[in-house]
């Protein structure tokens, strides 16, 4: 684990897309572009990025998940087992504000990792664009396993088939941390030291209409935290010293639309029980509550990321805000445990959100702004 690592200032991943490759994609689409043709314009805008990220003064680099259309389904429906689809009924989780596009996936034979899986080429491309000595480390965001546990179970559609693939549930959930196990060994052979697991399963539990609704099927919200934090302890169990592995934890983010309300308290104790080196917990707003359940981190060695800036608009902050905010947190973790962040990624679905790329990066450099002052860099 390298203890720099979230990076004071740090990001989730998404980038919002250039027009290149949002008009190669359409050609694609069309049949005037090869995928090829549309992987060497990826190639050209993703060095793009890397420079402008260094240029804002970000150390962990991501490739803005320019070749992905959403931030989970490309990669789970790359894994062994998993299929991706058109479902009759739409996505299975309502936006509040514009729907997310008819697209989704579902475990289809037992599971396993793809050793060929192509994010794994993509990622040995980002960590030869962006590591040229600097100090600058490429970093890798993929999908919690805990996506697709709540995809087969918590959110079920009626279109899932998990208990026929698996009448022993306990046999899904060791499958899931094997797979994840090996997706992590796999990224770290291919050179990867910070990798992200994403998460909008926690957020799914601390709703409270989500809890209701999951009472009512049978479900207790509590015991499906504690199965998420063996799953990812066991996911991690191999996981080699010197890589980080953060997690991000999402109320949902497309075309600056969201999808849960709540604060941490519901699940914390679960979350901060898993053996994750950083924590990206949103908090840009009244629906993340305040910083009490944060009493519930022990791991000392750990970092707690504040999203204390949205990424779903352009309007800035206000920087005496931002380290009211942060002095408020010191209650619960010390400075030098806390790093500042968006509180998501600037597209999770390749839509993005309302804002422009100059908004974008304003929005970096405000932190960096921040950080300079509060941490005396």
């Amino acid at each position: 684990m390298n203890r720099d690592i979230p990076f004071t200032v740090d990001h989730v991943g998404s980038f919002l897309r250039p027009i290149a490759i949002k008009e190669a994609r359409k050609k694609v689409q069309e049949g005037s572009l090869t995928k090829e043709e549309l992987r060497a314009i990826e190639d050209h805008e993703i060095k793009e990025l890397v420079e402008s990220q260094k240029a804002v003064g970000l150390k962990g680099i991501t490739d803005g998940e320019f070749r992905r259309g959403f931030w989970h389904l490309d990669f789970l429906e790359e894994l062994n087992g998993v299929e991706g689809y058109v479902p009759e009924t739409g996505y299975n989780q309502t936006f509040h504000g514009k729907a997310a596009p008819s697209y989704n996936v579902r475990v289809v034979d037992k599971l396993s990792f793809n050793e060929n899986h192509p994010f794994l080429e993509d990622f040995a491309f980002l960590k030869k664009t962006v590591e040229t000595g600097d100090g600058s480390v490429a970093k890798a965001t993929i999908p919690s396993p805990a996506m697709l546990l709540r995809q087969e179970i918590l959110a079920n559609d009626g279109s899932s088939r998990i208990n026929e693939i698996y009448p022993d549930l306990s046999e899904f959930y060791e499958d899931l941390a094997k797979t994840y196990q090996a997706a992590v060994r796999a990224f770290y052979e291919k050179g990867c030291r910070y990798l992200q697991f994403d998460d909008t399963n926690w957020a799914f539990l601390a709703d409270q209409t989500k809890r209701e609704e999951l009472l009512k099927q049978g479900i207790d919200p509590k015991e499906m935290a504690q199965v998420c934090t063996t799953i990812i302890n066991k996911a991690l169990a191999d996981k080699p010293a010197d890589l980080t592995v953060t997690t991000h934890i999402c109320r949902g983010n497309h075309a600056s639309s969201w999808l849960f309300s709540g604060g941490y308290e519901p699940i914390a104790e679960e979350l901060f029980a898993t053996n994750y080196d950083g924590f990206f917990l949103e908090y840009d707003s009244d629906r993340a509550g305040d910083f009490t359940p944060l009493r519930y981190w022990k791991n000392k060695e750990s970092k707690v990321v504040l999203g204390l800036v949205t990424s779903k608009f352009p309007e800035l902050e206000e920087k005496d805000q931002i380290k009211a905010r942060l002095k408020e947190a010191q209650e619960f973790i010390p400075l030098e445990n806390l790093s500042i962040s968006p509180q998501c990624g600037f597209a999770s679905t390749e839509e993005g959100n309302h804002l422009t790329e100059e908004e974008q990066w304003d929005k970096i450099r405000l932190l960096q702004e921040v950080a300079d002052e509060v941490w005396d860099r």
